[in-house]
């Protein structure tokens, strides 16, 4: 069982799409697992928040569960809470459309926007394909 919820967090360059994601493995009783997802979106000529529709598929969660299985939560156990935050997971995990951020649960965390905009650019050249190399035609010039 798992809930999502739809929240914002402000960085130095925009407001940004977080999505606070909670799972529950062994039923209510049983220790959580959250995460607070940090949407990739970027490069709209209005605010993210208004304009982001980024919300976390079945794939994105079941990426969750199986990263956390493997770094130590236990969801059987009663009570409490496995988090998965930016200080101690960002560099290991990393779901298709959201970073993993603690600017949710703390606002002096790292400003969300740099890495907002790196993980965007870097999602857009892959999407784009490698650049051809020096000396070989483009796309445009084989036609």
């Amino acid at each position: 069982m798992w809930r999502a919820e739809i929240r914002h967090v402000s960085g130095e360059g925009d407001c940004h799409r977080c999505i606070r994601v909670r799972i529950w493995g062994a039923g209510k009783n049983g220790r959580a697992l959250q995460a607070d997802l940090l949407s990739k979106s970027w490069g709209t000529p209005w605010a993210a928040c208004a304009t982001d529709g980024s919300y976390p598929a079945p794939r994105d969660v079941r990426a969750l569960v199986e990263y956390a299985m493997e770094n130590g939560w236990e969801p059987e156990i009663r009570g409490g809470t496995f988090m998965l935050t930016e200080s101690e997971h960002a560099s290991a995990l990393e779901v298709p459309d959201f970073l993993l951020t603690d600017r949710l649960r703390l606002p002096d965390a790292p400003d969300p926007t740099a890495r907002v905009i790196r993980a965007f650019e870097r999602r857009t050249t892959l999407a784009a394909g490698p650049l051809p190399k020096e000396g070989t035609p483009g796309p445009a010039a084989r036609t």
